[in-house]
């Protein structure tokens, strides 16, 4: 028995087509893991954020109810202020409740500024890395398939060098 021919150089084996049918799946299979990283990073991102988000609107919700309490304490102070100014009386219940209000008022302030970091961190809620991750893969695809080899592959799982999620 002979062996089988060598093909030239410029031919292709008779095994030429299987290893190109595997080389395609599993640059296919790949890019599948590599798009499955990035929407599960753009999901943690986006929660991160609208966890942000909603924390923020729960303090600025608290910096109301401080506002709104110590506005209704400054017209009960007033209220009382004026019936010390009226003939007759010389009570002088008003300063506790002036004092009432300006406790208030600075609390008001402190939540509305925590309120406004927490909305300023949060907002807009866009998954960035993810879209930077993607960005990197796209340009690493496209001059790839231009130039020589570039670096290898990540293994599929995340194992050798993924997008990150969860680290």
């Amino acid at each position: 028995m002979s062996a089988p021919p060598t093909p030239a150089p410029g031919q292709q084996g008779p095994e030429a087509p299987h290893n190109i049918a595997a080389a395609i799946a599993a640059v296919s299979e790949r890019a599948q893991v590599l798009v499955r990283e990035e929407i599960e990073l753009a999901k943690v991102e986006v929660t991160e954020k609208a966890t942000k988000l909603i924390k923020g609107a729960v303090v600025g919700i608290a910096a109301g109810i401080f506002i709104a309490m110590a506005l209704i304490f400054a017209l009960v102070g007033c209220a009382w202020l004026l019936y010390y100014y009226l003939p007759g009386n010389s009570y002088t219940y008003f300063w506790g409740f002036f004092a009432m209000a300006v406790i208030l008022l600075l609390l008001g302030a402190l939540a509305g500024l925590l309120a406004a970091k927490a909305v300023k961190k949060g907002a807009p809620p866009m998954p960035t890395m993810a879209i930077d991750e993607a960005q990197k893969i796209k340009q690493t695809v496209s001059n790839g398939s231009a130039a020589a080899p570039g670096p290898p592959m990540p293994t599929p799982g995340g194992v050798g060098g993924g997008s990150g999620v969860g680290g």
